[in-house]
């Protein structure tokens, strides 16, 4: 057995790849501000020195470890070190705090706190005029403030290595270094797909989702307005964490008892249109596998993928379903339909969506999701953002009552409910499937082999007289290597999930903020495999509310009704233009990755 000491313990070694693994496998939170597990190593912010018996000063996020060292993490000299590092950190950060919207939520200030750093001894020369742009608030989902950026790097590795696009990334050197876009070019004008990432690892306010927490606080608030309120799938199973529970708690009832506190007239559950979804991408996926034509199939729930493909690779959009994502299908009949039957025109009934995704503020204002000039989604807030309007109302979450989501949207199956998490949709495209092609038992409902969260997973599965190949995927940077794999004609599929956040909409940018952490989303993942299981029916075509939704608006599945209600094209959009140039970034021009 191999062992280093840990402050004159002895610990285990175990394939750990850094000091720092063994350290925090210790039970010693070593501080870092620059360190990801799932990320290359940078090692900037120098907060994880550590001392190693005859080596001297090391940091211990890219010192790896030998059998029989001997390392102490907190010396006289160590915390003197460590101090002054978070000193000259804040020297160059904005430091007002409270009026931050990350405060009681930043790494920097826990950490400053922690090492008892008070008024930093290096004035705050602030570089405002060394940075370029400031604030930055053009996108539609996300804000980036330059003054609270510490340069630790987060953002650029997770939008390069994870999502393969690299919208940021560091300019300039010395006392004038930054993290900036391309000719530092706003948001709304670079090839970002809102995916929200960049937010998700930042450990400040430097990159934070842009509220819209002030708009549906009026809607509710407005008594000439109907407002009705929907909840993604893997909101259930996060929002509990704000609130003391563990990842995974799937708090539904509380969930809506909350929301009709806050004044929304009705709550409903979006898994009932991911039920929808099922029923019209598989309608569809079996016309094109009985045709051989535009295959694979794409899904098309993630909005974030839905961009990134138009810009990078818009020869494969016939390829993408054309089903809407399920949060627009449910805009969709509440707009045409459900406002027609309550009396009132759609500019009436105000749609709300609580949703894991910073990318679907994006994609509420689409335009191809609009109706006479009145969107099917008014107002995008996430899980985080709907626990800041709970706690503003002084509601205790945890003493609320469980209450029922409101009709006609609330019967929703476990196939609904496991749109949350990779693999998900695969799986519920499966479950009608092999129903439709008589191809299974009625009480086969489980396909495990889609399910896990490797960045690709591939497998094979029989399907009446054919051999169905699937992938999932996600990660942008992953679903690259496989487009260009298919393009190649190295690789055959006939359906590709892709999911751009970790895990899938589990991962989301708006869920709490330890998403970063891959046990925390597995958790989640579990929740909603739980709640599935917990479902009297789990198959999206045997859900009765869908068949009444079919009967009363929309004909059959793929009918023409269904069609102009619940699907949509794409069209390929240029990435980057620079004034009165040419696109600096073609449109279908492949990223880097890595």
């Amino acid at each position: 057995m191999s062992w280093i000491a840990v402050n004159g313990r002895q610990v285990e070694l175990n394939g750990e790849k850094s000091l720092l693994e063994v350290i925090r496998k210790a039970g010693i939170d070593l501080p870092t501000l620059c360190y990801h597990p799932e990320l290359s190593v940078y090692g900037a912010c120098r907060l994880c020195l550590v001392e190693v018996e005859g080596r001297g000063i090391a940091a211990a996020c890219h010192t790896p470890p030998m059998e029989g060292m001997r390392i102490h993490t907190h010396t006289a000299s160590l915390r003197r070190l460590r101090k002054m590092a978070l000193e000259l950190i804040l020297a160059r950060h904005n430091r007002e705090c409270t009026s931050c919207s990350r405060s009681g939520s930043c790494r920097l200030q826990e950490l400053a706190e922690r090492c008892q750093v008070g008024a930093p001894r290096f004035g705050s020369a602030g570089s405002s005029k060394t940075r370029g742009r400031l604030v930055d608030d053009s996108g539609p989902a996300l804000v980036r403030d330059a003054s609270k950026c510490i340069l630790c790097g987060e953002c650029v590795r997770m939008c390069a290595e994870w999502q393969g696009i690299g919208v940021l990334n560091f300019s300039r050197r010395g006392a004038q270094m930054a993290v900036s876009t391309a000719f530092e070019a706003p948001l709304r004008d670079t090839e970002c797909v809102n995916c929200g990432q960049c937010v998700a690892v930042c450990p400040t306010g430097a990159l934070v989702v842009k509220p819209q927490i002030d708009q549906v606080w009026e809607a509710l608030q407005d008594p000439g307005k109907v407002v009705c309120v929907q909840i993604a799938p893997a909101v259930r199973v996060a929002i509990g964490e704000e609130f003391g529970l563990a990842p995974g708690d799937s708090t539904t009832g509380r969930l809506a008892a909350a929301l009709h506190r806050l004044g929304a007239d009705k709550v409903f559950d979006t898994s009932i249109a991911a039920d929808l979804t099922v029923l019209e991408e598989t309608e569809e996926f079996l016309q094109r596998l009985a045709a051989g034509e535009r295959l694979p199939l794409f899904t098309s729930c993630c909005p974030a993928w839905v961009k990134y493909a138009e810009q990078f690779f818009p020869e494969l959009l016939p390829n993408l379903s054309s089903c809407r994502s399920p949060q627009q299908m449910l805009g969709s009949l509440v707009k045409r339909f459900y406002s027609t039957e309550l009396g009132l025109s759609p500019e009436a009934v105000i749609m709300v969506s609580v949703m894991p995704c910073t990318a679907k503020k994006f994609e509420a204002q689409r335009p191809e999701f609009a109706a006479g000039g009145v969107p099917d989604v008014d107002f995008v807030i996430t899980t985080h953002e709907l626990a800041q309007m709970i706690r503003e109302h002084g509601l205790d979450y945890m003493a609320l009552p469980e209450e029922p989501l409101d009709e006609p949207f609330a019967q929703a199956t476990g196939a609904g409910l496991i749109f949350g998490v990779t693999g998900g949709v695969s799986e519920a495209v499966l479950r009608r499937a092999y129903e439709v092609l008589g191809c299974e038992p009625a009480h086969a409902v489980e396909f495990t082999e889609v399910r896990g969260f490797e960045g690709l997973r591939t497998c094979e599965l029989p399907l009446g007289d054919k051999t169905l190949r699937l992938g999932v995927v996600h990660g942008l940077a992953n679903a690259a290597r496989l487009l260009r794999e298919i393009q190649a004609g190295a690789l055959h599929y006939d359906l590709v999930e892709v999911m751009a956040c970790p895990g899938g909409c589990v991962g989301g940018a708006g869920q709490p903020l330890n998403s970063a952490d891959s046990a925390v989303r597995r958790r989640r993942g579990a929740g909603l495999y739980a709640d599935d299981r917990a479902q009297k029916v789990r198959r999206a075509q045997e859900n009765p509310a869908v068949t009444a939704l079919y009967n009363r608006w929309l004909g059959a599945p793929g009918s023409a009704a269904a069609h102009a209600a619940l699907h949509t094209s794409y069209t390929p959009r240029r990435t980057l233009t620079i004034g009165a140039d040419e696109t600096c970034v073609q449109a279908g021009a492949s990223p880097s990755v890595g």
